[in-house]
């Protein structure tokens, strides 16, 4: 096993967008791990330089075909190509979603039927494009599996919603909305799905608090796990 197979290991390639130090990446709790000291770079996996490798090649060819077909400059649709761990993954500029979504769909050589989900990732260090949405797609005509890939700051949380391309996306996209505040454009009824209406925050961010705070609820107010009556 080499450095580039191992979790979390990509030597000196691609963008830093962060500095982690320890083990965990949290601060003051009297770390006892020995771990205490490890610092190390977090890295976006930079663009892969072709060729990819088996199949890959044949779907960026097509893709890339079908969106020159249309009228559009692939390079503007298509921000990089990432080959990582043997998984592809198209970074699409996030305006491009729906017919870039609708091409793998639709072009008889690439036949993505089936999306099984977006997932929400929150990237405080990544500036500019704190909030990603990552969509896999399977082709059950070529037996094939990618992933897209899009972006956007925190300042602006908009995502074209793709439901009318991928109706099965609907609920998805609204957990999406309700744990990371990715808001889809164009969704048909983005509402919350697991936490109430009137919730304050999106808790799957990393800069939610994970405790510590009085939680409110519908008027009520919850005091702090550490300011709380024991019965003990």
């Amino acid at each position: 096993m080499n450095a580039q197979n191992l979790p979390g290991q990509r030597g000196d390639h691609g963008e830093v967008i962060d500095t982690r130090r320890g083990m965990f990446g949290a601060s003051g709790g009297g770390d006892t791990s020995g771990y205490g000291g490890l610092v190390r770079s977090v890295r976006m996996p930079g663009a892969t330089p072709r060729p990819y490798g088996g199949w890959f090649d044949e779907v960026a060819d097509e893709l890339e075909g079908a969106l020159d077909e249309q009228g559009l400059v692939p390079e503007n649709v298509i921000e990089k190509t990432v080959v990582d761990r043997g998984e592809l993954t198209f970074h699409i500029e996030r305006e491009y979603l729906p017919t870039v979504a609708k091409t793998l769909r639709d072009d008889p050589a690439l036949r993505f039927e089936l999306c099984t989900g977006v997932s929400g990732v929150h990237f405080p260090g990544d500036k500019g494009r704190e909030l990603h949405a990552v969509y896999h797609l399977r082709s059950i005509t070529h037996n094939r599996l990618i992933r897209l890939e899009v972006s956007a700051p925190d300042a602006d949380p908009h995502v074209p919603s793709i439901v009318s391309v991928y109706p099965t996306n609907d609920w998805h996209e609204r957990e999406a909305y309700d744990f990371f505040g990715l808001v889809f454009d164009g969704h048909p009824a983005l509402t919350r799905i697991m936490m109430p209406d009137d919730w304050q925050g999106f808790p799957q961010r990393k800069d939610y608090p994970l405790g510590g705070i009085p939680v409110e609820y519908k008027g009520a107010r919850i005091p702090a796990p550490d300011q709380r009556r024991s019965y003990t």
